[in-house]
């Protein structure tokens, strides 16, 4: 018999949650539904002051700059932060934990240091760092949200602090909010039972990804400039390409994980869940990069790889120092070809590489198919017995779908629960199978890359590969189903990063075009669900990607795209 003691749970957090939101921010009007787009309503809608709008406004590079010159206060830039994320809550339902009064007590403590010191405590003085906190345990005098979106985890607080969240702390991050995630966090949209459904602030009858999903819809609607993610099947890249902004999914073990909660469960270590940023610029995915580097995390997790950041690499010494470089472009993964909009962005892409003096060639897909299938075999290699027992602790349901307009179904009578895997799970025989198959495609990618150099003109292997983010742009509310060009990068542990095309889905451009063959009949389906109006004002990205443990070349290489799509549109 199912439970409905859950709900009253969940009814208390939901009034935790209203009432930690200060009265004198709250909207007196929410725009109607009718109104798709709300991305430039915070500046509208009056609660903000020309400052205020000043500050949120800014890059990364920006703020720092003026808080260390004493231009802003870390307070001043703390409280129109926190505001400008209350409002785009009220608008798009990002948020989980809002904790504004203890932030704002630590941008007065840095504030009191920098008029006693003449000196900024780190690199990141008074930045606003909002966390997927949900993923992520942090402080555990804050930690009251339930991780991975589960009921179960509703107020059970951490017993210790993650390894990231110390070192931002020391840096001088300030963390004021948690943000939406999906139920299980293995969704590419942001759904849950607790906190409801995250929307896309362009088009809110879209997707804002998933799973750090209330992250980027936060920083798209610039209630923060900078954030942290986690991402073991695309969760910092999707939410990036839907919402127009930056994200980057660093190598396995660059990052500092411990601490945290890892979003395959702990001791599955074939596919490893990393953390990474999203911004509103590449200037904030490389000052988070080399600010936490320089913290040295190996010295806090056992696991990280000891690698300081390394500005030759950067600056890609080993890809002729900038000069001449040579991209590989995916059009498609051989499996699913992407929407009219997504092939558009890949087009700009290439003119504005080859009008800044670059090369360009097609990368063919090696044995997508096989990889991505092999993710999904070692993510339920225990037949999801770990998503079983927590949602049976609080006897909340199993969400079988995304879409707006389904009802939830019991767990145990869900296929979607055991999809990935045999019900029982697998032998440690049949799952270290399975280790072997990723070594061996991870070994064919790498010959089948190095070999490049016979035809890419420049005596080196291709510097990048060039892909679509998804077959689609940000789809309607339970249409995300295809992760394949973002997991697969996952499973080889290339490090990639999504850069925004500066365009949307534009009728007239992105017409649907009649094709007589498919790869399958998910192509065929895809294919025919595309139709520009349902896609209406969807930003369109890519992704950049390179070899393993090259995230500073792909940081620098994105930036070189980013450079040349904006001066290639100028």
């Amino acid at each position: 018999m199912a439970r409905d003691d859950w709900k009253d749970r969940v009814a208390a957090k939901r009034r935790q949650q209203l009432e930690s939101i200060p009265k004198d921010w709250i909207l007196a009007d929410i725009p109607d539904k009718s109104q798709l787009d709300i991305s430039d309503y915070p500046r509208t809608c009056g609660l903000l002051t020309n400052r205020e709008l000043e500050i949120t406004e800014s890059h990364v590079d920006v703020i720092l700059s003026n808080v260390a010159k004493g231009n802003w206060s870390s307070v001043e830039v703390t409280t129109a932060f926190s505001k400008r994320a209350i409002i785009a809550h009220q608008l798009v339902n990002c948020l989980t934990e809002i904790f504004i009064e203890s932030a704002l007590a630590r941008a007065a403590t840095l504030d009191d240091h920098f008029k006693r010191t003449g000196k900024v405590v780190g690199p990141l003085h008074g930045k606003m760092i909002p966390y997927l906190l949900t993923s992520i345990i942090i402080f555990n005098a804050l930690y009251r949200s339930p991780g991975f979106g589960y009921v179960a985890w509703i107020d059970k607080p951490a017993t210790k602090n993650a390894v990231i969240a110390d070192i931002l702390e020391s840096l001088g991050a300030v963390l004021y909010v948690k943000t939406n995630v999906p139920q299980t966090l293995g969704w590419g949209e942001t759904h849950n039972n607790i906190f409801g459904r995250t929307l896309n602030p362009f088009n809110r009858t879209l997707t804002a990804g998933g799973s750090s999903g209330g992250e980027g819809a936060l920083i798209a609607l610039k209630g923060s400039p900078l954030g942290v993610g986690t991402d073991i099947g695309g969760s910092i890249r999707i939410p990036a390409g839907f919402n127009d902004l930056y994200g980057l999914r660093t190598s396995y073990n660059r990052l500092p994980f411990a601490g945290c909660v890892r979003p395959s469960g702990e001791g599955q270590n074939s596919i490893i869940g990393v953390l990474g940023p999203m911004a509103t610029s590449m200037e904030g995915v490389k000052t988070f990069m080399k600010s936490l580097l320089s913290k040295e995390p190996w010295e806090y997790d056992a696991l990280v790889v000891h690698k300081q950041w390394n500005e030759d690499e950067y600056r890609l010494a080993d890809h002729n120092n900038g000069k001449e470089l040579c991209f590989a472009i995916m059009w498609d993964d051989g499996t699913t070809v992407p929407h009219p909009p997504v092939t558009r962005g890949l087009e700009i892409t290439k003119a504005a590489l080859l009008q800044a003096g670059h090369r360009v060639i097609d990368w063919q897909p090696i044995r997508h198919p096989d990889i991505c299938k092999l993710a999904s075999q070692i993510l339920g290699a225990t037949g999801n017995t770990d998503v079983k027992a927590v949602l049976a602790e609080s006897g909340e349901p199993f969400i079988t779908t995304m879409a707006v307009d389904a009802e939830n179904v019991d767990q145990e009578n869900s296929a979607q629960i055991s999809s990935h895997g045999p019900p029982g799970g697998l032998s440690a025989s049949e799952y270290w199978q399975l280790n072997v198959q990723q070594s061996d495609l991870r070994q064919l990618y790498l010959d089948r890359w190095r070999e490049t150099a016979a035809v890419t003109g420049t005596g080196r292997p291709v510097d990048a590969i060039i892909c679509p983010v998804a077959p689609f742009v940000a789809p309607p509310h339970g249409k995300n189903t295809n992760y394949d060009y973002t997991f697969v990068w996952n499973v080889l542990d290339y490090p990639s990063c999504v850069v925004p095309v500066g365009s949307t889905v534009d009728p007239l451009l992105d017409a649907k075009k009649s094709r007589e063959s498919f790869y399958s009949e998910a192509d065929r389906r895809n294919w025919e669900a595309y139709e520009p109006s349902s896609f209406e004002n969807a930003p369109i990205g890519i992704q950049v990607v390179c070899r393993t443990l090259e995230d500073e070349a792909v940081v620098g290489l994105s930036e070189f795209v980013d450079n040349a799509i904006k001066a290639y549109k100028a």
